[in-house]
């Protein structure tokens, strides 16, 4: 049964006659962006500490800890952010440390460390490492569960991904060194996202990738 408010047109022939067009909806236009104001140049000798590392702080990165065992039971981490990779062949990667970290000296003594890239969970691990009142030695690693790489550097558990390294060498940059490490072996656990650090917090990717297995690599 039709409605009757909604009656067939039909021409003189007693046809059927096309129903009126329904003009589109318009369509808004896009909206522009407010042009950017641009923001005036500071001569770096105006800059001080804190403002440079405000400004640096505006690039997002991920957070490792980087791990060393001196032997007789000198176990030691730090949290660093300072990280990156260098070369594929070798391969080789680089993290910069405080001239006057403590795990310099060990790294220095072993001829090795670890690169752990922290996972979304492990804020509390990245916290723990970066306190400067933190426990020596083994204490520094109790409720932190990690394994003895191929080096003895410690690899932690639930890292997203962990590089054991051997000391390839390193060079003063100001108030830092900067450390290479040659790949030895490596850890990865895509299937966990990556903890970011930015702007002084912390973040997580809107996004998780596509969950695979946890390999191990050993380079020789």
């Amino acid at each position: 049964m039709r409605s009757a408010a909604s009656p067939i047109r039909r021409d003189e022939a007693g046809r059927a006659a096309p129903a009126p067009a329904v003009p589109a909806p318009a369509v808004p236009a896009p909206a522009v962006p407010a042009p950017a104001v641009p923001a005036p140049a500071v001569p770096a000798s105006a800059v001080g500490v804190s403002a440079f590392r405000e400004a640096m702080g505006e690039f997002p990165t991920g957070v490792t800890v980087v791990t060393v065992a001196a032997g007789h039971g000198s176990l030691h981490g730090t949290t660093v952010n300072s990280f990156s990779s260098v070369s594929l062949d070798p391969m080789l990667v680089l993290v910069c440390l405080n001239e006057n970290s403590h795990g310099l000296d060990l790294i220095e003594r072993a001829g090795a460390f670890a690169v752990n890239v922290l996972s979304a969970g492990q804020r509390d691990v990245s916290r723990r490492f970066a306190d400067r009142n933190r426990p020596a030695g083994p204490a520094m690693f109790d409720g932190v569960p990690f394994e003895p790489g191929v080096t003895g550097s410690p690899v932690l558990a639930d890292a997203t991904a962990s590089f054991d390294c051997r000391l390839w060498r390193s060079h003063r940059a100001g108030d830092h060194l900067i450390v290479l490490g040659e790949v030895v072996a490596l850890v990865h656990r895509p299937q966990l996202e990556p903890l970011i650090f930015h702007a002084g917090t912390y973040k997580a990717l809107e996004h998780g990738p596509t969950p695979r297995v946890a390999q191990l690599h050993v380079v020789r």
